[in-house]
């Protein structure tokens, strides 16, 4: 599988930010990069627990929302208020020349947000972006609270780091313990082999631009990328220069969305979408990325 894909390289194109229609020029916190020895500090834990908050309560369905979508589809609206769903938002970026552009993010502390390197630095520059926002549980364009971020942590700089890559991951800090109202969701680090054998178990929330698609968009009016997409009976289906490779519906705006497992009735993120390729002639989607958690935690690791 692994000679097969990289024969393919040259016909790839990776679609990974979905891009904002309008930047916000106001600017209140600039992020400021810290170093791994500090990101120790901010509670990345692959062996953690879920926090669900007391009064929030939970639901296994994603679309138990009020707005009366009926019948089976690949990818339903997340439009619960409840955990684990309540744990997902989106994030949006301003680079240093105004350009807004937005990612998926996930709640795994009270003030800790896990998304992707590509989704808080330019991955052609190295510049992290001037401003970076989390709204989290956002639905049709509407959230009840906003986190600008204060610190990053990332795998990468992208100096080195050319095209698809295996650090391709961040931790964010924001300026609010989010996680005590939304709760937030643990990762663990899953063997390959492992996922790869427990085929179509696992589910993907992403905010895809290319979603509501044309069933749903009547229930919804803040346009495309303002509601995440849920996929259930997602597979893990190989391993490629230590990166994941899975089915889950993506496109761009899903960067940094959870693939999460359900491992004693609890919710985890065993993978942590990166990007995906696409053959430029025909605009197929080939395979999609993730990074996998024990490559998160090894770069954390002080040893």
């Amino acid at each position: 599988m692994s000679k097969q894909f990289l024969l393919l390289a040259g016909i790839l194109s990776l679609a990974t930010l979905g891009v904002s229609v309008k930047a916000q020029t106001k600017q209140n916190i600039t992020p400021k990069f810290i170093s791994s020895e500090q990101a120790r500090q901010l509670g990345f834990n692959s062996n953690g627990k879920p926090y669900i908050p007391p009064t929030l309560g939970t639901s296994v369905k994603p679309d138990e929302g009020t707005r009366g979508i009926l019948g089976p589809d690949n990818r339903v609206p997340m439009s619960s208020r409840k955990y684990p769903w309540s744990t997902i938002g989106r994030i949006k970026g301003t680079t240093s020349d105004e350009q807004g552009y937005y990612c998926t993010g996930t709640l795994i502390a009270e003030n800790i947000v896990l998304t992707n390197a590509h989704c808080v630095i330019n991955p052609e520059t190295g510049e992290l972006s001037k401003k970076i926002e989390f709204m989290p549980n956002t639905i049709d364009g509407k959230y009840e609270d906003i986190a600008e971020v204060e610190e990053v942590v990332s795998g990468t700089d992208f100096k080195q780091d050319k095209g698809v890559s295996s650090k391709d991951w961040a931790l964010v800090k924001i300026n609010q313990p989010l996680g005590r109202k939304y709760g937030y969701l643990p990762s663990k680090p899953i063997p390959t082999p492992t996922l790869v054998k427990n085929k179509k178990a696992l589910f993907f929330v992403g905010y895809s631009s290319d979603f509501p698609t044309q069933k749903y968009q009547r229930y919804f009016s803040a346009g495309k990328g303002w509601t995440a997409s849920y996929e259930s009976k997602c597979s893990i289906v190989g391993e490629q220069q230590d990166l994941l490779l899975h089915d889950c519906a993506t496109a761009a705006g899903s960067s940094g969305g959870p693939i999460i497992a359900v491992i004693g009735g609890q919710p985890y993120i065993v993978g942590l979408n990166n990007a995906e390729a696409k053959n430029v002639r025909t605009g197929q989607d080939i395979i999609n990325y993730a990074v996998k958690i024990s490559t998160i935690e090894k770069s954390l690791s002080p040893n």
